[in-house]
């Protein structure tokens, strides 16, 4: 069976090279200390900085995909999300089908400036923002580290729905109850050195 994500000597500065494979329906937890290279790593994968080697989306090659379409097809979400206009909803392409209470968060959010909301809330939405693309792997930098456990909880019931309809998953965590709960495996990195653990 074919690899959804195939990686083969990933080069870029700050890391060693990188090889692995993410299967549909998989999340690959990546684990290690700040600073060892879980952004740079998951920057890469992007292709949001300057990288080498063979990474592959379905079998294609990222070269051979416009990078508009490979980072809506290959979506990071990093640990802090960027916001360009006044109001919530102004993020969204439409805001009128999604479901932000599955987050714990109201409809009604969609009308307030974003100047107002809190950390945690700006995480969850942009979590709904990325997953409103459909894209086929997530790659996630701390999705819910400004949540409470209850939204924690949300959060992963919402990609675990996205795994189960065949997306694949790099999460990284600090939080290792979380990354037993989720992950089908694990990579750890140190000094921009990625092992699978077993």
């Amino acid at each position: 069976m074919q690899a959804l994500f195939h990686i083969h000597g990933l080069r870029r500065s700050g890391l060693e090279p990188v090889s692995f494979e993410l299967r549909a329906g998989e999340c690959c937890v990546l684990v290690g200390p700040s600073g060892s290279g879980k952004t740079l790593l998951l920057r890469a994968l992007a292709d949001l900085d300057p990288s080498s080697g063979e990474v592959l989306l379905e079998g294609v090659g990222r070269d051979h995909i416009e990078a508009p379409i490979w980072r809506k097809r290959v979506g990071y979400l990093p640990s802090e999300s960027g916001w360009w206009a006044a109001r919530v909803r102004d993020h969204f392409v439409d805001w009128s089908v999604l479901q932000p209470a599955l987050l714990g968060l109201p409809t009604s959010i969609g009308d307030q400036p974003v100047a107002q909301l809190s950390s945690g809330e700006r995480q969850r939405l942009a979590l709904l923002r990325l997953l409103e693309g459909q894209p086929a792997v997530l790659l996630l930098d701390e999705p819910t580290s400004a949540l409470d456990a209850a939204a924690t909880l949300a959060v992963e019931a919402m990609i675990a729905q996205r795994l189960q309809l065949g997306a694949g998953v790099v999460w990284v965590s600090h939080d290792n109850a979380q990354a037993q709960r989720v992950a089908t495996r694990r990579l750890s990195i140190e000094a921009g050195y990625v092992r699978s653990e077993p």
